[in-house]
């Protein structure tokens, strides 16, 4: 009895001088045989690309409300289970629906010709046959306060180059309310883009209640350009906008995800992913189903390569983030209770271009930790492993309000805003290799923080 006590005994220490062996090692000695298997796993196929262009060609915009929305989660959650993952389901969430219906756009004189354009989303419809009025040119919300006179009974048009997304979006978003208040009958928008092959883009808009309600759309740049000079030389224009967008009642969706389940602390949670809705134009690949896949391509390749983590890795594709953000609020009610046990959460959501790193919002000592993984990463992949201060989500930022560190994926966004909301977001657009680093990206980060013995500081 003695001799199987310290038997015991020393067992008990033997694991315990492990451990504090592996604690006291540095997290680049730790994982870095780990890290260059993940990245060598990562990019010896294009299984990341061939599922984006599957999900995407198989049901093509993922509008929230929508059945091939709906029908796109049953098929991952059918997916997600023949791959072995763990826990896979959805989680029920009510999203808002509106619907685009017929729409056009026409330029009816100095001559007729017709304009390429995107209702904007949650825009109300037009009389039911359309409406026709001299458009008045504004570059700027300035402009229109200048204008103000002039503008009662026009089509107002914000013809304002992009400089970034932050600040051109205002007027997608905020036009409409503005062009009400001078008495404007619709208003359009130069698409919020940096490049154009006449190609319109869509995008949320919003009204404020105390304000009158006026149709909102997108023209391409060309035409908005074409629309102003034509006014510059003297010419009276007029468009013709027909829209008969419209809301219907909530419907039901789903956050949809997947998990590899910890070893040894399995209710302690890193989550990452992106949102699987797009919006009604083209087949929403880089905005987001890139995001969505890269998350649940990593989790494949840590199955493949036996890597289970001491904590839960969670693979998630968001709904509603386009025109509610449903998902991400729901996420964060659903999972309150266990907030606390969130150690990060991770999105990405700027197109699956080169990875460059991550933006993170935490403290300085989860900091120090992270930019010691994306040293791993630099060492695998040059280029990707810069970590940098800020960074988070749309769908993520409810939960990392609750304190839950955040990161986002930083990727090249050159291309990202030529694409992004139109017809063109399709998964040509996307480079394989560059999909299959950033599934590397997103694996080696994610299994690192799950697998440190060190939790990450909040």
């Amino acid at each position: 009895m003695k001799r199987h006590s310290i038997a015991v005994a020393a067992l008990v220490l033997s694991a315990a001088s492990a451990a504090s062996a592996a604690s006291a090692q540095s997290i680049t000695d730790q994982y870095k045989d780990a890290t260059a298997r993940i990245a060598k796993a990562a990019l010896s196929d294009s299984a990341a690309w061939n599922r984006i262009a599957d999900l995407t060609e198989r049901f093509g915009h993922r509008i929230s409300g929508s059945q091939s929305l709906e029908q796109a989660i049953d098929w991952i959650i059918v997916q997600m289970t023949n791959d072995g993952l763990d826990n896979v389901k959805g989680e029920p969430v009510m999203v808002p629906r509106w619907v685009r219906g017929a729409e056009s756009a026409e330029m009816v004189a100095p001559r007729v010709q017709s304009l390429p354009m995107l209702g904007l989303g949650g825009s109300i419809a037009t009389p039911a046959g359309g409406i026709t009025g001299e458009v008045l040119v504004v570059t700027s919300y300035d402009d229109l306060t200048a204008k103000a006179v002039q503008a009662k009974g026009k089509i107002v048009l914000f013809n304002v180059p992009f400089t970034s997304y932050g600040e051109t979006v205002r007027y997608r978003s905020g036009g409409a309310v503005a062009a009400a208040k001078v008495g404007a009958v619709a208003s359009i928008i130069r698409s919020v883009t940096p490049y154009s092959q006449r190609t319109p883009h869509t995008g949320g808009m919003a009204y404020d209640s105390t304000v009158t309600k006026i149709a909102h759309a997108a023209i391409t740049p060309e035409d908005a350009d074409m629309i102003a000079r034509l006014i510059a030389r003297g010419e009276t224009v007029r468009v013709k906008l027909t829209m008969s967008a419209q809301w219907l009642p909530d419907s039901p969706s789903r956050n949809v995800m997947g998990e590899i389940k910890g070893r040894e602390l399995p209710n302690e949670v890193i989550a990452m992913g992106g949102h699987i809705d797009s919006w009604d134009v083209g087949r929403g690949a880089m905005d987001d189903a890139g995001g969505v896949v890269v998350a649940w391509e990593a989790l494949r390749i840590l199955k493949r390569l036996n890597l289970q983590p001491r904590r839960t890795i969670r693979a998630v594709g968001w709904t509603n983030e386009e025109n509610g953000m449903r998902g991400g609020n729901g996420y964060r009610d659903a999972h309150r209770a266990d907030a606390a046990n969130h150690i990060l959460m991770i999105e990405s959501d700027g197109g699956v271009f080169k990875p460059q790193g991550f933006g993170f919002t935490g403290p300085d000592a989860a900091m120090a930790m992270v930019q010691e993984i994306g040293g791993l990463i630099e060492r695998s992949i040059p280029g990707a492993g810069a970590i940098t201060k800020g960074g988070g989500g749309a769908d993520i930022g409810p939960i990392m309000a609750l304190g839950v560190p955040g990161m986002g994926l930083n990727v090249d966004g050159t291309r990202y805003f030529w694409y992004h909301h139109t017809d063109a977001d399709t998964v040509d657009k996307l480079d394989p290799k560059e999909v299959a680093q950033c599934a590397a990206v997103m694996a080696i980060m994610a299994y690192v923080v799950a697998d440190m013995p060190t939790r990450l500081p909040r």
